[in-house]
Formats: structure tokens, C-alpha cells, sequence
């Protein structure tokens, strides 16, 4: 960025809209009608008055106060998040589609525990689960109720914090099932959004459409910061629906309800790309226009985000071709999320984009990439064998491998712990191998485990509707003509996108759980026999 570019305070920012009238949060309606809105004055409002309280607990425990967050995306989530800012509390936000012991991890030392509807369903369903306990003792819980807040005589604008504390606790997979969770520093968030908003538009965010879970610290910053010191909105799912990623069905059904949101802008996963595909090869004919009113309820243009697992670039340049650029990125929350993106104007198929303006990257000897950055993390709530480090020059060893080329855009190539040996003494690099199986269209996902095993084995999650036969003879022909007979997969396992064992075997963001996977494929049970297949040398 410029170096007269002045960083931003994401508190600060957001209190400039508290006298606005403008939508700042849209619920959808389940039967396409109005849906309910919220401006930001009272939304603004409710936060200031939850802050007020957090800030009389925090002045009772003589330091910040450590806030669990139990809520599906609503309002009551984006009302406790900024509560949580204004105050200076350290926000633990928890996914609910979490276990009992997961959550119980995560939350080991909230001082309370602030719920929606659906986050006290999700507490009594863990409660029901396990005899230990999920909350820490003397952790109270406290129900969300936007009503009464908003009914509260005004709270006047706090000071907004200063220091660079710990804002956030944001979980992410380890290697055990306790997740770890990364700590998130206030000043490092404000030079990730001042990057970010350096390279965009305002107009871009004018109404985002979240689609994946606010326990996501991506979302969090693209689906709420973006928008909001942009004076934009975000539009949340009708109630009860379930997020990408949290339900097998799930990204197919969030496709009708985008023309009722008319999105501007939304990160999706690699899946939900390909779903786009599908939807622009029904119509190859219509101009861009129609296609954009067609699928997105407006002429255009939407600015659609993809992180995690990488998008094939063939998927990439026909959706370009129709008139709809897919942007993908790359980042970690132990950056405070985005490392790299794809901008409008700027993008490179086949690439994660070039590094954010405060962010400086590197390779090491064995490709290795490594990141200094002003919005680095401040550690983890504990450490595992897949904790990243940072070494004494202030460098973040990502674990991902690799290429810089000459106009600076990055192409992540796989993960140094995930390069498999097979028991034949062969390396399989998985995520190329999986990228290029799902050019195929009807392939939601893929995953290649082979680590000392005689064969390498393929997981494929197929269309519904798609004759899992034919599936397989298209899987196994594929992998002749593009593959080496060292990549493909020798062993063809299927898997419907409607099984409750694709959210499982795979994150929201489409990146392989590959332990699981490796349980779900090498101990299927002879009822599954029909659906793996070996092929034939």
C-alpha cells in the first residue's frame, strides 16, 4: 500500500455508521418474501448496550472479559461480534456443528457464553452428549435478545481500545480432536482490512451474501468488516437453513435463494463453483446480463471469492468465458485470514493472486512458503505437532509449498506433511492430483490417500443424481488419458453429495480431512463394497 496509506480502526470505523439508517443486516425469508431487515443505528445500538455490559464484567475480573459465542449467522451474532470489539473482550466464537468435546476445548476459559436460538439448541445437544461438562465452571450462559436490547436507553460511544490485545480466539484443526485455537490481535486485524480495502471498491460490498459460517475468521472479515466500513449490507440465509459446508445438501439449495439476496459479492468453496458451472452451461446462449439477472437477480457484476482447496483452472477460464470470474485467494488464520487474492482486474487463472500490500513473501530451499507480515497472530491456545511456527526473522513457515513468478503471483502446489510416499517408494503431490479430477464436472470433491499403501486410493463425492456406474467409468477414463499411473487413482471410492459423510470427510472451505478420509476408505464396511472399484492393470 502507499506508505502514507493511514491504518484503519475497525472499532473506530464502525461507530462512524451508528447514526445511519441504511440496511445493515438482512435475514431472507424460507418462501421469497420480504425477509426481515435491521439498520445500522439499531443494530449499532444493541451492540453498544451488550458492550456495556461486557465491559462492567471486564472491570469485575479486573481484565478483558472472554466471551464464548454459540450462534448460527444472524443478527444476533454480528450484535454480540461487535460487542465484543467495542468492549475490548477476547470474542471465542464456536461452530455449532461441533462436537461436545470440541466445543468444550474451545470454550475451556470463557468467562460467559452468549447464545442465539440455535446456539442454546446446540449447548443442550452437547449437554445430552457427554457427562463432562462443555462450559467452564461458574461460566454463565446469556440469551441474545435484540428486542430487549435495543429497548435499553441509549449507551453512550465507548473509548475505542488502543492496545494491541488479543481480540479473537478462532478455532482451527490440529492434529488431535481439541482444536487449537489462534489468537487474533486487534492491530493485526486493522492492517488486514486496511490492505484489503486499499485493493477494492466499496461498491463491491454493497450487498454481500453469507453463505458459510461466521465461526469462519474469513467470513468474518469479507461477510461483516468489508461490507460494513463500506456502508454495505449482508444478507444471512432464512433461519434453519443449513451453511454450506455444515450439510451435504446444502450448497445446491443456497443457489435458489440468490436471486432473492441479489448479491454483490460472496466467498464460496471450490464446490460451489462448479455448481456456478453447471448453472451457466444450462443457458450457454444468454448474454452476461441475462445470465447475471438469471442467476444473481441483477445485471451485474458479483465479485465471487474462492479460498481453500484449489479450483481447477479450466473451471476457472469457462466460468470466465461465460461472464463470471471466479477470484481465488489464499490465506490462514494465523495472518488474521487473507495472504493473497486475485482482484478484480488482476486476476491470473491458476493462481492465489499476488500477497496483500503489508504482507511480504518468500520461499524457502525447499519451497516452502514463508510470510512476514503485519498481521501475523500472537500463538495459539495450545500447540500440536501441526502448530506453525515463526522463526527469529519474523517469518511464518505456512507449511504450504510453492512458486513465486515474476510479476509476484503466488501458485500453492500442496502441503509439505501431506506429500505421500506409497509402499512402492513413489511421491504423490495430492492436491494436483485432486484439482484435476475435479475438472470433471459432477465430481463435488476429491481426495488422494496413498501414504504406504500398495495403491493409491481416490474419494470422490458425485452429483446426487448421476449413476454412480457411470461415475466411476468416467472417474477410472480420466485418469488414463490426463494422469500418470503414479497419480490416478487405482482404487475408485464413491461417495453421493447427499451422504452425511461429506461433512465430515471435508471442512467447509473443501480442504480433505485426510485422516478421516483414510479411516473412511480403508474400513468400509462389505454393505459399501459396491461403490469402490479397483482398477485393473
Amino acid at each position: 500500500m502507499p506508505p502514507d496509506t493511514a491504518p484503519l480502526s475497525l472499532a473506530r470505523g464502525l461507530l462512524q455508521q451508528a447514526d445511519s439508517d441504511a440496511v445493515m443486516v438482512r435475514v431472507l425469508a424460507a418462501d421469497g418474501g420480504e425477509g426481515t431487515a435491521h439498520s445500522y443505528r439499531d443494530l449499532l445500538r444493541t451492540a453498544l448496550a451488550l458492550a456495556a455490559d461486557l465491559t462492567d464484567l471486564a472491570r469485575t475480573l479486573g481484565r478483558p472479559a472472554r466471551v464464548g459465542l454459540l450462534a448460527e449467522n444472524s443478527p444476533e451474532w454480528v450484535a454480540a461480534d461487535l460487542a465484543a470489539l467495542f468492549a475490548g473482550a477476547v470474542e471465542i466464537p464456536v461452530p455449532t456443528a461441533f462436537t461436545a468435546q470440541q466445543a468444550a476445548s474451545l470454550l475451556e476459559s470463557a468467562d460467559l457464553c452468549l447464545t442465539d436460538t440455535a446456539g442454546s439448541a446446540a449447548l443442550t445437544r452437547w449437554t445430552a452428549a457427554t457427562p463432562d461438562p462443555v462450559l467452564p465452571a461458574g461460566c454463565p450462559t446469556t440469551a441474545l435478545d435484540l428486542p430487549a436490547l435495543i429497548a435499553r436507553p441509549p449507551a453512550p460511544h465507548p473509548p475505542v481500545p488502543g492496545d494491541d490485545a488479543v481480540v479473537k480466539v478462532i478455532h482451527t484443526s490440529g492434529t488431535t480432536s481439541a482444536p487449537k485455537g489462534v489468537q487474533i490481535r486487534r492491530h493485526g486485524l486493522d492492517a488486514l482490512l486496511t490492505s484489503l480495502r486499499t485493493r477494492t471498491r466499496p461498491a463491491i460490498f454493497e450487498r454481500y451474501l453469507s453463505i458459510v459460517p461466521l465461526s469462519l475468521l474469513i467470513e468474518q472479515v469479507a461477510g461483516l468488516y468489508m461490507p460494513f466500513l463500506a456502508g454495505g449490507s449482508v444478507s444471512f440465509l432464512p433461519p434453519g437453513t443449513a451453511l454450506v459446508g455444515t450439510a451435504a445438501d446444502a450448497a445446491p439449495r443456497m443457489l435458489t435463494l440468490l436471486r432473492q439476496a441479489r448479491p454483490t459479492a460472496l466467498v464460496v468453496p471450490p464446490t460451489v463453483a462448479g455448481l456456478f458451472l453447471a448453472l451457466c452451461d444450462q443457458q450457454p446462449a444468454e448474454s452476461v446480463t441475462e445470465r447475471h439477472r438469471r442467476i444473481f437477480g441483477h445485471d451485474g457484476p458479483v465479485f465471487i471469492a474462492c479460498g481453500g482447496a484449489p479450483v481447477p483452472p479450466e473451471i476457472l477460464q469457462r466460468l470466465h468465458a461465460h461472464g463470471l470470474t471466479v477470484h481465488e485467494g489464499y490465506g490462514l488464520s494465523e495472518n488474521s485470514s487473507v495472504v493473497s487474492w486475485n482482484f478484480p482486474g488482476e486476476v491470473r487463472f491458476g493462481t492465489v493472486g499476488r500477497p496483500l500490500d503489508h504482507v511480504h513473501a518468500e520461499l524457502a530451499d525447499d519451497g516452502e512458503l514463508l510470510i512476514r507480515s503485519t498481521s501475523l497472530f500472537a500463538g495459539y491456545t495450545r500447540e500440536d505437532p501441526s502448530s506453525v511456527v515463526v522463526d527469529d526473522q519474523g517469518r511464518l513457515h505456512t507449511g504450504d509449498l510453492a512458486e513465486i513468478d515474476d510479476d509476484g503471483y503466488l501458485r500453492i502446489t500442496g502441503r509439505k506433511k501431506n506429500l505421500v510416499i506409497t509402499a512402492g517408494g513413489r511421491n504423490v503431490a495430492p492436491e494436483w492430483v485432486e484439482a484435476r479430477y475435479r475438472e470433471l464436472g459432477f465430481i463435488r470433491e476429491a481426495a488422494v490417500i496413498a501414504d504406504g499403501l500398495d495403491d493409491v486410493h481416490g474419494l470422490f463425492v458425485i452429483d446426487a443424481a448421476l449413476d454412480p456406474d457411470t461415475a466411476r467409468s468416467r472417474i477410472t477414463e480420466f485418469g488414463r488419458r490426463k494422469l500418470s499411473g503414479i497419480e490416478r487413482a487405482a482404487v475408485v471410492h464413491l461417495m453421493s453429495e447427499d451422504d452425511p459423510a461429506y461433512a465430515t470427510c471435508f471442512t467447509v472451505t473443501g480442504r480433505p480431512r485426510r485422516d478421516v478420509i483414510r479411516h473412511h476408505v480403508l474400513t468400509r464396511t462389505p454393505a459399501a463394497a459396491p461403490q469402490q472399484t479397483k482398477e485393473k492393470a
